[in-house]
């Protein structure tokens, strides 16, 4: 994912999980919030719930690389998070890409169509 599509301070996250619209499914958690800038911005994060910093990391970079595809197809000026779950490390890159779908599709970023 570009560095321009990051959300990276703490006070954003904060904002987006505090004020957004979460949307649920047992791999990832995707929070959104109409963003303060005409942008699309996209944080991702990993709790200890997920295990150490290398799961950690590899959730982390698995949840950019499967969002990336998404991104050219988003509409600008919001700011997304998505939280990986544990279950997520147990899963092929297909089905985080598809429970990111269903999740954009659900929170009306993304018609269900695409993907």
């Amino acid at each position: 994912m570009k560095r321009q599509f990051r959300l990276t301070r703490s006070t954003d996250f904060k904002r987006v999980r505090r004020n957004g619209k979460s949307y649920a499914h047992p791999l990832v958690v995707l929070v959104a919030l109409p963003g303060e800038e005409a942008r699309l911005r996209i944080g991702v994060t990993a709790g200890r719930s997920v295990g150490k910093a290398v799961k950690r990391n590899r959730a982390k970079r698995l949840l950019r690389s499967a969002m990336a595809a998404f991104i050219p197809e988003l509409p600008p000026g919001w700011d997304l998070i998505l939280i990986a779950r544990p279950a997520i490390l147990q899963t092929s890159f297909q089905q985080v890409r598809q429970a990111i779908a269903e999740l954009l599709g659900r929170a009306r970023l993304q018609s269900p169509h695409e993907s």
